[in-house]
């Protein structure tokens, strides 16, 4: 997923209403304004106090000014002289009324005038009260002190107010103004040092490119290296080069997974749904301009015995080497995928007759001739069986051509390999014939449409019969007689094989006890085992059980496996093959020689007997190389200590080659056809008569 382009925006508006400087400013000048408020009132309520100490301290002043006089008017009872002190006492413009006399008497002096009119009169009167009497006694000097009457005044606040009040207007703006002014100061210093680097630290995040978060570095603002602001710029150009160390990394894994799910990991072409998405757009093409399109589906033969025989590194360099090889037809394909496993698509794009898509297919089968040479010196030739399906004849659509090609290919590797074949009608009536013959197999066993059959062993040391092979067959109610080798490989891909062949055991156990019983005491079972078979878990318990169960001898059960079905999980095979060995039976290798098995893996497994395959033995007497193999089988089993087996004897030739090389034991139609149960006994019977009528 590729990034996205970045598109460099005007920055964005910053409303002031929403800016960190007005909000600032606003909190600042109101904490300012509250402190200048309460200060200022802290300072007028003093002052309130002090004006009211002022008024007392001016009322005793004048009390002590006047009181000789005072006391000399009274004490000399002389009213003109009282009145003298009157006068004296307002000249004060703050006294408003004065006496002296006795309280108990007619005053010698007293005078009054009307409170001063003053604007703001209401609100002094409420801070200091409308007027303010003192009084001091008149005595007589010592040693007597006679008490002679008393000096009383009445002082008007008025006059103090209104200083008061022109005072506390100063304080109070004076004070708002002075916390205004401070508050201002510290929004400025904090302005300064923080917000004005924040704001210039926000300049340069908006020019920051989100695709390359690292390419514009935050500068380090000038007398802010080593505070906070310092450590916050290299702390945030470290967090943008990380960003874009992690983006970048998410984008190679994007990319890695988006080419994961598109390309084969293995050999770097695309895989099936890339493919699918390619193939879509040729056919469309091809539809519009009414040109032919060719799927060819190619499948290597017997790759997994080359994994086996050499190994899975090596299996991977080949199919390296074969996408090289494919790769190098890329000016005549439209598109070239790996499907899985050793399975190749090539699409010819715009083909105008069906011989141009066999003419590729021959030559990749002629590339593939040409052995492919790896490390150690190592030469391995490869084979390949292709399937070819046409547009727009086989199909109009992605699925049904790759869907027809796989299955051409699949049929045509059945009958003859290392060849194409184009697909035709026929092949997907067989497909259709092979799914119903699947789903009849799931009900055969249930139906009792399976049965065994026996074919005799004979030992070519004395001629007796020394074992039977248990041959399964099917008998359908449609079809008829169904040959193994068509329904045993169904049974073996949809799993029913571990069911039918626990049946096949038990059954075989079965009548090999009932010929045991009726004296053939010496008598050998030998059973086929699938390869499936062989990788279940639960066969050694099987076998251990029916050979309990039906009281069977050690050695009296022989169990046949494949050599190819052996080399598939060699590990787990050996595991297996101990088990059964330790419960009592034979262990055979089948159809030996067809495999890729070595020494070493013959050596390694605890095997009793071997198996020539019938293909080698029915030619050995016209085909010079079946009987070298079929002499070399033999003396091999010999240096191993094994039995030697031959399958497929047909003739007294055949049986006299064999014989002369050293081989043990023959099967075939020499000796007898597979029979059923009752027939073999009869021939059991007829073949004991024989042996003693020959003593």
């Amino acid at each position: 997923m590729m990034p996205c382009a970045w598109i460099k925006e005007t920055p964005l508006k910053l409303e002031l209403r929403n800016s960190l400087s007005v909000k600032l400013l606003r909190v600042v000048l109101l904490s300012a304004l509250a402190v200048g408020v309460v200060l200022s009132c802290a300072q007028i309520v003093y002052d309130t106090y002090k004006t009211r100490q002022a008024v007392n301290n001016d009322a005793q002043r004048i009390l002590d000014m006047f009181r000789d006089p005072s006391t000399q008017a009274v004490y000399s009872l002389d009213r003109e002289m009282g009145m003298q002190v009157m006068e004296g006492l307002f000249q004060d413009e703050s006294v408003r009324m004065a006496s002296i006399g006795h309280p108990n008497e007619t005053m010698l002096a007293e005078k009054s005038r009307p409170l001063q009119d003053m604007s703001m009169r209401w609100l002094t009167d409420l801070i200091l009260g409308q007027e303010r009497t003192y009084t001091t006694q008149l005595v007589g000097r010592g040693p007597y002190s006679e008490y002679y009457g008393d000096l009383s005044i009445t002082l008007d606040t008025s006059s103090y107010g209104e200083d008061f009040l022109i005072n506390a207007v100063i304080i109070f703006i004076s004070g708002v103004l002075r916390a205004l002014a401070m508050g201002l100061v510290l929004y400025l210093v904090y302005h300064w040092l923080l917000t004005k680097p924040l704001s210039k630290i926000i300049e340069h995040l908006t020019q920051i490119n989100p695709d390359r978060p690292s390419q514009h570095q935050l500068p380090l603002l000038k007398g802010h290296e080593k505070n906070e602001l310092g450590l916050w710029v290299n702390t945030a150009n470290q967090l943008l080069a990380s960003i874009e160390r992690n983006t970048h990394l998410r984008h190679e894994a994007e990319n890695s997974l988006q080419r994961m799910a598109q390309y084969d990991f293995l050999t770097g072409l695309p895989n099936r749904q890339q493919l699918q998405q390619q193939l879509d757009k040729i056919l469309v093409d091809g539809g519009r301009l009414q040109h032919r399109v060719a799927v060819l589906c190619v499948g290597l033969d017997d790759f997994k015995g080359i994994n086996e025989q050499f190994s899975y590194q090596v299996g991977d360099q080949l199919l390296l080497a074969l996408a090289d090889r494919l790769r190098a037809h890329s000016g005549r394909l439209g598109a070239l995928a790996r499907l899985g496993g050793d399975q190749f698509a090539l699409v010819q794009a715009n083909i105008e007759q069906p011989y141009e898509a066999a003419e590729l297919a021959q030559s990749i089968l002629d590339d593939l001739e040409v052995p492919f040479d790896l490390d150690h010196h190592q030469q391995i030739r490869l084979r390949a069986t292709i399937g070819i399906t046409l547009f727009p004849e086989d199909g109009d659509s992605t699925e049904k051509l790759l869907q027809k090609a796989e299955q051409t290919m699949t049929l045509a590797k059945a009958r003859s390999r290392n060849r194409y074949q184009f697909y035709i009608a026929s092949v997907d009536s067989e497909m259709r014939r092979r799914r119903e013959l699947e789903k009849d197999l799931r009900e055969a066993l249930p139906r009792n449409q399976l049965y065994l059959v026996y074919q005799p062993q004979i030992s070519y040391r004395d001629h007796r019969v020394v074992g039977v092979e248990a041959l399964l067959r099917w008998q359908h109610p449609e079809l008829g007689m169904v040959p193994p080798d068509q329904f045993i490989p169904l049974a073996e891909q949809n799993g029913s094989i571990i069911s039918i062949g626990e049946w096949v055991l038990d059954q075989a156990c079965r009548q090999l006890r009932e010929w045991h019983d009726m004296g053939f005491s010496d008598l050998r079972m030998a059973v086929n085992l699938s390869t499936v078979q062989l990788h279940h878990n639960e066969l050694p318990r099987v076998v251990n059980n029916l050979l309990q169960a039906y009281r069977l001898p050690p050695r009296s059960l022989e169990l046949e496996v494949t050599e190819t079905g052996l080399m598939e999980d060699i590990s787990t095979a050996a595991q297996h093959l101990l088990s059964l060995r330790r419960s009592g039976a034979l262990i055979a290798i089948d159809d030996f020689g067809t495999g890729y098995s070595s020494l070493s893996y013959l050596k390694s497994l605890p095997l009793d007997k071997i198996k020539i395959d019938k293909s080698f033995v029915q030619d050995l007497l016209d085909d010079d190389d079946d009987a070298t193999i079929v002499r070399a089988i033999i003396q091999l089993g010999k240096s191993l200590g094994m039995q030697v087996i031959a399958e497929g004897v047909e003739t007294a030739e055949q049986e006299t080659y064999i014989v002369a090389q050293g081989c043990h034991e023959g099967q075939g139609y020499h000796y007898s056809k597979p029979l059923s149960a009752r027939e073999l006994t009869n021939f059991l019977k007829q073949a004991q008569r024989n042996q003693v009528s020959m003593l």
